[in-house]
C-alpha cells in the first residue's frame, strides 16, 4: 500500500522520530510500514523516504536504487535509528530535491563519506560507508528524522530553483552559477 507524503509545512515534517524498539521490528505492522515506506518512494521515483514523511514517527529511513538489466526491481537498504558519522571533514555542494518539498531543487552541502550504523528490517546490526550519491541520500533522509529539510541546509537560497527552470538554466552548472 502506497502511502501520502506530507508536504512541507506539516508539523510532523519538523518533529524528531522516536527510536524503534528492536523487539517491535518482528511485528506485522512495523513490516508493514516498511513495506509500505519502499512502495511509496518506489511508485513516486524517489531514492530515499524517511518514516516522518509519510507522518510516521520511527527513525526509519529507506533508500532505493532503480532496477538495472541484473536487478530488474532494483534494490533497497533499511535503516532503523540510524547514526551518522562523516568519513570527510570537507563539504561537497550538489543539486537535492525532496518529496515532501514538490517541485524545487536547491545546492546543498553534504559530506562526501560517511559511516551509517543501526539496524536492519531484521533487528540486525549494520555498519556501512556511503559514498558518493548514497552518503548523500542517506543524509538527506537523516535529516527528516530530525525535522530537517535540505531549504534548512542550504547556504545560499539564490541556488533554489522549481525543477523546469533548474532543467533549462542551471542543470549544466554544478555550483549554481
Amino acid at each position: 500500500m502506497q502511502r501520502n507524503i506530507v508536504r512541507l509545512g506539516h508539523p510532523g515534517l519538523r518533529l524528531q522520530a522516536e527510536p524503534v524498539a528492536p523487539e517491535s521490528l518482528a511485528t506485522e505492522e512495523m513490516q508493514a510500514l516498511i513495506a509500505e515506506l519502499i512502495e511509496t518512494v518506489r511508485s513516486r521515483s524517489g531514492r530515499g523516504l524517511a518514516a516522518t514523511q509519510v507522518g510516521e514517527s520511527h527513525q526509519i529511513l529507506v533508500m532505493v536504487t532503480p532496477g538495472d538489466g541484473d536487478e530488474p526491481n532494483g534494490s533497497e537498504i533499511v535503516i532503523i535509528n540510524p547514526l551518522l558519522e562523516p568519513e570527510h571533514a570537507d563539504l561537497v555542494y550538489d543539486w537535492e530535491s525532496c518529496l515532501s518539498v514538490p517541485g524545487l531543487k536547491g545546492l546543498v552541502p553534504r559530506y562526501p563519506k560517511v559511516r551509517l550504523r543501526g539496524l536492519n528490517a531484521r533487528g540486525e546490526a549494520m555498519d556501512l560507508t556511503l559514498d558518493g550519491l548514497q552518503a548523500r541520500l542517506v543524509q538527506h533522509a537523516y535529516d527528516h528524522l530530525n525535522g530537517v529539510v535540505f531549504l534548512d541546509r542550504m547556504r545560499d537560497l539564490r541556488s533554489l530553483a522549481f525543477n523546469e527552470e533548474w532543467g533549462l538554466y542551471l542543470a549544466d552548472s554544478s555550483d549554481g552559477s
